[in-house]
């Protein structure tokens, strides 16, 4: 399979775990690390929306397998993860992607809507951490990379459940850098700030969202594919010596707040 990356951002040999892979950001970067070499298991609840993903990736010259994933119940996740080194071998990259967003405001939030954001994009994190990095631990190591959010640096209004679960993702990333270093595994995030999606292009082509854009400091929206490199780096030998670290791809959002 042609890779012209520079060497040390290949990733060839390697297995690639990416959850929340069905669309937005986790499909794009299934895409990328297939590109870079990597094999790919490809996780979200609904699995039959993965085989466009698998035709994908199948062209570009990598193996690939989907997953039938839930990341708030463990037996999903475990019997995912078992899935998927059956198919491909032992997981050494997981993108741990997978989240819900549920704006409402902080007096009127239900416990419905703060359990569905925390279960998922914290718990559900968690949990998938700890599955991959018991079985990277037993291997030879590997890299874990959480996509937290610049909303778990900064606050927005109308986001308590997401930005306390995003804050949360942060400081787990960094207690699993220290504990998992023996283990030859090392943990980092990724903190997006808002790169359009099927999900929001709608919103972003709106006089409102429009109107947001042009607050911004780049005066646009993130292109998926610039979330590539920091992916890159952290999941490559490009990155072997960080851990610990949280990287902003904001387009500049936290120098001047939401």
């Amino acid at each position: 399979m042609p890779n012209e990356l520079p060497v040390k951002f290949s990733l060839d040999g390697r297995v690639a775990f990416v959850t929340g892979a069905s669309s937005g950001i986790g499909r794009h970067l299934s895409l990328a690390l297939a590109r870079a070499g990597a094999s790919l298991a490809v996780a979200a609840r609904r699995a039959e929306r993965l085989e466009t993903l698998r035709q994908e990736i199948e062209a570009i010259g990598a193996r690939v397998c989907c997953v039938a994933l839930d990341v708030t119940d463990r037996a999903s996740v475990e019997a995912g993860f078992a899935a998927a080194e059956a198919a491909l071998g032992t997981v050494d990259v997981l993108v741990n992607n997978a989240g819900v967003a549920d704006p409402q405001k902080f007096l009127d939030m239900t416990e419905d809507a703060w359990s569905l954001v925390v279960d998922t994009d914290l718990t559900g994190v968690w949990r998938v951490a700890q599955v991959a990095a018991r079985r990277m631990a037993a291997g030879s190591g590997g890299s874990i990379i959480n996509v937290a959010s610049a909303l778990g640096l900064a606050p927005q209004k109308n986001q308590a459940n997401y930005c306390a679960a995003k804050a949360g993702v942060i400081h787990l990333t960094k207690v699993m850098a220290l504990e998992l270093a023996n283990a030859g595994i090392r943990v980092n995030a990724i903190a997006p700030r808002y790169f359009e999606t099927e999900i929001n292009a709608d919103f972003f082509a709106s006089p409102q969202g429009s109107s947001y854009i042009d607050r911004l400091v780049p005066r646009r929206v993130g292109r998926l594919e610039e979330l590539d490199g920091a992916v890159l780096l952290l999941a490559s030998d490009a990155g072997r010596f960080i851990t610990g670290a949280v990287l902003p791809v904001d387009g500049g959002a936290l120098l001047k707040g939401f």
